[in-house]
């Protein structure tokens, strides 16, 4: 449960107004919570006088409010979303450890279905030629299953593999991916959401990302991939390759106008 310092509770009650539990209560003019609740942090975040804490979760990691640090021009955002491209061709260089962890950072700040906090990211750099490797041979016999339930993209898959045999270097599941993220959720939208924020604060370190369908149907169908990736029994809700681009762009890219229903 949440802690509230009483001493330091001024009794205001914006913390019950905006706890989506309703879990906290006035008693004798100051705030109590009373009953276990999402832990979704609203509490700590609206509090005036910082009598608000979690004890399980890391507080030092708690930042006030700030508004030349938080807040984010509109026209600059917009910029670029319109400016992300997709990224096939990526310089050698490995990603930074630290820079790797600012990136992961964006996605666990992101908002989850009753605040699970459930995804699991699994960020493979150092042993990405052995995971390649698997995949590849896994191949044959996800080929046969795709096949018997999805022959389109059996046509497909068959395709790229006797292409990557023909020269290993000509890969069309991880290009020249110096680093690939799995992102694994019980609730897709949870994992869909993180990637989201996770390939923006990506572009923000001068990283690009590509999604990978084709990944995501791959691991679904290996049992043998799923345990070397270590997710258990969770669903593949996204898979990202990621690195430093090595084609610039000049410009955004044209897009045709939005179906958008104004009622």
């Amino acid at each position: 449960m949440i802690r509230i310092e009483k001493e330091r509770c001024i009794g205001c009650g914006a913390c019950i107004k905006d706890c989506p539990a309703s879990a906290i209560r006035m008693t004798e003019e100051k705030a109590e919570a009373y009953k276990d609740c999402l832990l979704c942090g609203h509490c700590v975040a609206i509090c005036p006088s910082e009598a608000v804490s979690i004890p399980e979760y890391d507080m030092e990691d708690v930042e006030a409010y700030d508004k030349d640090t938080f807040t984010l021009k509109a026209e600059h955002y917009l910029h670029a979303v319109k400016f992300r491209r997709s990224i096939r061709n990526f310089k050698p260089e490995k990603i930074e450890r630290e820079k790797a962890e600012r990136i992961l950072k964006a996605g666990r700040y992101t908002a989850t279905a009753k605040n699970r906090q459930a995804c699991t990211y699994v960020f493979i750099q150092e042993q990405l030629d052995e995971f390649k490797e698997l995949v590849w041979k896994e191949m044959p016999s996800i080929l046969e299953e795709l096949k018997q339930n999805a022959p389109d993209y059996a046509r497909a898959f068959e395709l790229f593999y006797l292409k990557w045999k023909r020269n290993p270097k000509d890969d069309t599941f991880f290009f020249n991916t110096p680093a690939f993220l799995v992102i694994a959720s019980n609730n897709p939208l949870d994992g869909g959401l993180a990637a989201a924020n996770i390939e923006n604060m990506a572009v923000a370190e001068g990283l690009g990302a590509l999604y990978s369908g084709y990944m995501m149907r791959v691991i679904g169908l290996s049992q043998t991939l799923r345990e070397w990736l270590g997710i258990g029994e969770k669903r593949v809700s996204c898979c990202m390759l990621l690195g430093y681009p090595a084609v610039s762009y000049r410009r955004t890219a044209p897009r045709k106008y939005a179906d958008i229903l104004w009622k």
